[in-house]
């Protein structure tokens, strides 16, 4: 319930909205209730006195109150309906801004297909509540307390009679309400189950058939689908047995009704026209709870996803600006420092993936990062965007700590090419102008040149304006990867981070971007995170690292002299396992 006042914050914005549709609903319930009075009237001074005029009159008194009825009706349906979307519109966008915020490390422990129910299924649940509270949820009461009244108003001894089966109906809602939403939780995290397993094989799909394992991700499947559907049927089970004994309870009510009303008829007390007055009103009466009763589904639901919801805007970005972070400079050089940087994921000291690293690297370098896989290079490079904050030590940009320079110029001065290369649904300009949407046309053609994709982009018959489908399926690894060097050329940064950024292409065009990125004239600092020899050796300095310590440092010359590691990867990857002292094996230059 917390998490729903919580989210009244969302419906504020649209107090207006609310108020009209509340006001409309107000008069809406007023004239509902005069229809069971006028029906009395017809009966009492029409019917049974055969006064034609008092049938016509109040015939046609009913119809305009029908009509205009219908006119409330639907000003009513208008405002809640734009009430309820524009709620729905700004909770996802306050959802999908809060996980934007997040880092690294809240994503980590964050499932997509998770998330994904959040942004769609959970606020459908909370909007479809919005919706029917200014409908249905705020009439309903408005309903029952008139129609009580009026019954009261009507024969208060045979309202007296109604108030055990009033009472006995209440505790029957609140039986089943009070029952709706742990029902409903355990349906929804069975939901979430069987989203995480289709997510799983939507993304993972290749792999599943490379390894014939399309039998057993059925099964996977099978399993959560039989779970939800096991737990959907119970709840609708229960809820099955809920209609049942309410018209059990509504039947009941008509027949004493009649049977009390009935006596008291013959005895004088009562009309027929209020006995029919009085069984309308108790059936206004009793609508309403039967109503809560069949929206407690929906108010079940919605309770889970608020709870759902706020478990996701609840969580804290691990990475914050600091109070006073500042801006980097236009100038910023990139001068990078790690002062005994140590790194552990999840802030636990088991398990170090970074240790005591200590590296210099001054602006305009090139520097490679070489080291078996586990070593440590990525998470070394994702420290200095802080997609992750340090354990322990510090990373300095031209003599600033990290932690102490605002996020947004922080990333404003790099450009990071990850290891899978990420595209976006658009056209192949769209994908490279991504980081600067300014750049002209000339510019990013440029910029394609030197990532080498420039070719094949004119092979295609749109050429730049070709349509990049959904992750980029329609494109090679290889043209993926170059098209994410373009965009990151394009961006100007004053630091660029490869990761593994040309595993997809051949030696030889890889050596051709390199080449291009060290022949701009740009200044700018590199960083490499690479597998094999041939990437790193023109660096300017190349670093080594061992289950997440630096072993050595220098370049391809010196390293070969220095260290037993970097000698071992370039006999396994240049001179196929021969020695580079044997007289068969040449050290590559």
């Amino acid at each position: 319930m917390g998490n729903l006042r919580r989210f009244s914050s969302f419906v504020r914005p649209y107090w207006k909205q609310s108020l009209a549709s509340l006001v409309l609903l107000t008069c809406l319930v007023a004239l509902d209730l005069s229809i069971p009075r006028l029906i009395q009237r017809i009966i009492d001074h029409g019917i049974y006195r055969h006064d034609e005029r008092v049938i016509v009159v109040t015939s046609l008194t009913m119809l305009g109150i029908s009509v205009v009825s219908a006119v409330f009706a639907v000003g009513n349906n208008v405002f809640s309906v734009r009430v309820s979307e524009g709620v729905a519109r700004d909770l996802r966008e306050a959802i999908f801004r809060h996980i934007q915020s997040l880092s690294y490390g809240n994503l980590d422990e964050q499932k997509t297909g998770q998330l994904m129910v959040r942004l769609t299924s959970d606020v459908n649940a909370l909007k479809g509540l919005v919706h029917i509270s200014l409908r249905i949820g705020t009439r309903s009461p408005l309903l029952m307390i008139g129609s009580l009244f009026l019954m009261v108003r009507t024969s208060p001894g045979l309202a007296l009679s109604m108030v055990p089966l009033l009472l006995l109906t209440s505790a029957t809602v609140g039986f089943f309400a009070t029952r709706m939403e742990p029902l409903f939780r355990a349906v929804q995290e069975k939901l979430d189950r069987l989203n995480n397993v289709l997510q799983e094989n939507v993304a993972g799909v290749q792999v599943v058939k490379a390894f014939v394992r399309a039998d057993h991700e059925q099964a996977r499947f099978g399993d959560a689908n039989a779970d939800l559907t096991r737990r959907s049927i119970r709840v609708m089970e229960f809820m099955s047995t809920m209609g049942p004994v309410l018209t059990l309870l509504v039947n009941t009510a008509v027949v004493v009704v009649i049977w009390v009303g009935g006596q008291r008829s013959i005895r004088g007390d009562l009309s027929i026209g209020q006995i029919v007055a009085f069984t309308n009103y108790l059936m206004t009466t009793m609508t309403p709870l039967i109503m809560t009763a069949m929206l407690a589904n929906t108010w079940a639901s919605a309770i889970v996803s608020a709870r759902r919801v706020y478990r996701v805007l609840d969580t804290p970005p691990e990475i914050r600006d600091a109070e006073n972070a500042v801006c980097l400079p236009r100038s910023t050089e990139g001068r990078i420092v790690f002062e005994n940087v140590s790194f552990h994921y999840g802030g636990s000291h088991d398990g170090a993936v970074l240790e005591d690293v200590n590296l210099t690297i001054e602006p305009g370098q090139t520097v490679a990062f070489l080291g078996a896989t586990g070593a440590g290079k990525t998470t070394l490079v994702h420290l200095i965007p802080r997609f992750y904050d340090v354990t322990a030590g510090r990373i300095t940009i031209d003599g600033v700590d990290v932690r102490q320079i605002r996020q947004d110029s922080l990333l404003s001065v790099m450009a990071l090419v990850p290891q899978e290369s990420i595209l976006f649904s658009g056209t192949i300009r769209e994908n490279i102008r991504y980081g600067r949407p300014e750049a002209d046309d000339a510019e990013t053609v440029l910029a394609a040149k030197a990532a080498q994709a420039h070719d094949f982009i004119l092979t295609f018959e749109s050429g730049y304006d070709t349509h990049v489908e959904e992750r980029g399926v329609n494109l090679s690894g290889g043209q993926k990867q170059r098209i994410a060097i373009a965009r990151a050329l394009l961006a100007r940064p004053k630091i660029l981070i490869l990761d593994d950024a040309t595993s997809s292409v051949d030696v030889e065009t890889e050596t051709k971007i390199h080449n291009a990125i060290a022949g701009q004239h740009f200044a700018r600092t590199t960083l490499i995170v690479a597998q094999r020899v041939s990437t790193v050796l023109k660096a300017d300095k190349i670093v080594i690292l061992d289950q997440g310590r630096i072993v050595a440092q220098g370049t391809h010359r010196t390293l070969i002299e220095s260290s037993a590691i970097y000698r071992e990867i370039c006999e396994s990857q240049l001179t196929g396992g021969i020695p580079l002292d044997n007289g068969r094996g040449r050290e590559p230059v």
